[in-house]
């Protein structure tokens, strides 16, 4: 059973591969992708929050946030509410590569499903997503300052 999560890494290396080499036409360099398809999805989000959503800490957050800021895909705007709070947003050029990046992402999903029945594709996210609230549990506390005991 150990070589679940090996095999797990292999395949988002893989699928992660694929798009850095695929989204480089659009002038996104590794994993920016990810960034631009949550904040199109989650518009308003905060970096915070964004960070959080994509398992990176603040620093490489706001690295990425930055560049895709320079580049012309996302917007930072005050917060309605609280001047000190900055919202993230897609641009017009952002929200014009997100259908892409949604087709490339569709494409990688239905050929990595490739040959699992409806049921197995349900139990097999479910699963995951059981794996993945498990690792946010230890991610949380070691983000915070502790040591796993193990």
């Amino acid at each position: 059973m150990n070589d679940v999560l090996r095999e797990i890494g292999m395949i988002a290396r893989a699928l992660d591969a694929i798009s850095n080499i695929e989204f480089k036409q659009l002038q996104l360099t590794k994993g920016q992708y990810l960034y631009i398809v949550r904040i199109f999805e989650q518009e308003g989000i905060f970096p915070d929050q964004l960070a959080e959503l994509i398992k990176v800490d603040r620093t490489t957050a706001a690295r990425a946030i930055k560049k895709l800021e320079e580049n012309g895909f996302i917007e930072k705007k005050d917060d309605l509410h609280n001047k000190k709070i900055k919202r993230l947003y897609t641009t017009e050029k952002g929200k014009a590569i997100y259908p892409f990046i949604r087709r490339e992402n569709d494409f990688s999903n239905n050929m990595s499903l490739n040959g699992l029945t409806k049921a197995e594709r349900e139990t097999l996210l479910h699963l995951l997503q059981r794996v993945r609230e498990n690792v946010d549990t230890d991610w949380h506390y070691v983000k915070s300052g502790n040591k796993r005991d193990y």
